[in-house]
């Protein structure tokens, strides 16, 4: 017989409001035995069922939600249908990639399982105890759905430690080079699934690395660049045949047949991204916000990482699309980096900013506030005037309230005033349960730097 899990009468509803996680504090009382990982019912004081989800004392989330139907039954056939729901879910929304965040626990009513897919190549964490035990039936549910070339189980992550469960990372279905290709955004990727950071690529930046578009071009004018019409140009030097040529080969690089960019000494430019920005990206991993400055007519990016892996695995994503002339590669800690280029007197029209998270609990906040201020004080900094700053928060604990207040501190020390171009969070394949807060883990943020004059 299920046991049943009683809730104290002086809890808050959270369960009520879509919550699926319930701690030790919020039991009354339990009816009934059960073991480690059981599926149990869940009831208020009241005695009134409200969901079901399977129990582990050993953690302090200690009833997971699966189910909030009494009748549902916790067998193969419902991870199929929940797996099978999660992969609709993305192919509404994501019709032009392959790659994307497949399972995203709680928010995709799975909880304690996360799934990536990379093409025909499937990611696997299985965090919780509950889904340990049901591990089978959820590969027989991967396979019928995604039919995959190879799973990869990357469960080497201390979470799992406090389900009782061990770390553990390797091949779960068939055998493959670790190292994956992957298109997003019209961007080639390759993906170190076996070596790199969580399940190896970041799906939840997307959308927010193809928002730096707009900032990439529109300043080839502070060069003294300018685009004058090409008659002109000849006309200006009609004994010149040099000019004749340049303005040929600048109609092949620019497409714009009546106008050619043109320098301080008169001259037509023949860099193809002359009008592009100069770019510094920081906690870089595989490089994705420097592929994608590139993809939309950067000048020139620097791309920097404190990991030399993280780094050689950027160079060969840059290299993979053609952008190896355009980007310097440095690896070295991004918080003495950026002090010793302020220092220099170095500046970038953009820089961006996307550090791990700081924040990994309650008691890390303070010090993570220091953390966001210290970086985002010194990219102010180095921005351009009228650049622009990209910044990122992937911390829980640090509040969208609390992320802006840094900047806010930031920006003053700074001596600078930052306009709003973008705030956003993870993204669409990362969705959210409303009223699950640790769900909004992700803030992204663009702002327009000036100085306070």
């Amino acid at each position: 017989m299920t046991a049943k899990v009683f809730l104290s009468s002086n809890r808050k509803k959270r369960l009520e409001k879509g919550h699926p996680w319930i701690f030790q504090s919020e039991i009354g009382s339990i009816e009934g035995q059960y073991e480690p990982g059981d599926i149990v019912e869940v009831c208020n004081h009241k005695g009134q069922f409200l969901a079901k989800g399977y129990i582990n004392p050993q953690s302090q989330i200690m009833v997971r939600v699966l189910t909030y139907d009494s009748e549902e039954n916790i067998d193969p056939s419902f991870f199929k249908t929940r797996i099978q729901k999660a992969v609709e879910y993305r192919q509404r929304f994501l019709t032009d990639t392959h790659s994307y965040r497949a399972i995203y626990g709680e928010a995709d009513f799975l909880p304690g399982l996360v799934v990536d897919k990379f093409e025909d190549i499937l990611v696997v964490q299985i965090l919780s105890l509950g889904m340990e035990l049901r591990k089978d039936w959820i590969k027989e549910a991967l396979l019928e759905t995604f039919n995959p070339r190879g799973i990869y189980l990357r469960n080497d992550v201390p979470v799992r430690e406090l389900e009782g469960l061990a770390q553990e990372k390797g091949f779960w279905h068939g055998e493959f080079h670790t190292e994956v290709e992957i298109i997003e955004n019209g961007l080639k990727y390759i993906i170190d699934v076996k070596e790199g950071q969580k399940t190896g690529f970041f799906f939840d930046q997307r959308e927010n690395r193809a928002a730096i578009a707009p900032l990439m071009k529109g300043w080839g004018g502070r060069s003294g660049i300018r685009l004058v019409p090409l008659d002109q140009v000849k006309a200006d030097n009609p004994d010149n045949p040099k000019f004749t040529q340049q303005a040929t080969q600048t109609l092949d690089l620019h497409g714009q047949p009546e106008w050619a960019p043109v320098n301080k000494n008169g001259n037509i430019v023949q860099f193809p991204y002359w009008d592009g920005a100069t770019v510094l990206e920081c906690f870089a991993h595989t490089g994705s916000f420097t592929l994608n400055a590139c993809k939309h007519g950067a000048k020139k990016v620097t791309c920097l990482d404190i990991s030399d892996h993280a780094i050689q695995t950027a160079k060969k994503n840059v290299e993979l699309n053609g952008f190896t002339d355009r980007v310097d590669f440095v690896v070295a800690n991004a918080f003495d980096y950026l002090r010793e280029q302020v220092a220099a007197g170095r500046t970038w029209d953009v820089v961006i900013l996307d550090p791990p998270a700081f924040a990994k609990s309650k008691g890390a906040v303070k010090s993570a506030c220091r953390g966001y201020k210290d970086i985002n004080l010194h990219g102010l900094k180095l921005v351009n005037e009228g650049g622009f700053l990209v910044t990122a928060s992937c911390s829980f604990h640090m509040s969208p309230q609390l992320f802006r207040e840094t900047l806010e501190e930031a920006a003053q020390d700074a001596k600078k005033i930052l306009r709003v171009v973008h705030w956003s969070g993870a993204g669409i394949d990362h969705p959210e349960i409303l009223g699950v807060n640790e769900g909004h883990y992700l803030k992204f943020a663009i702002f327009e730097v000036r100085s306070q004059h």
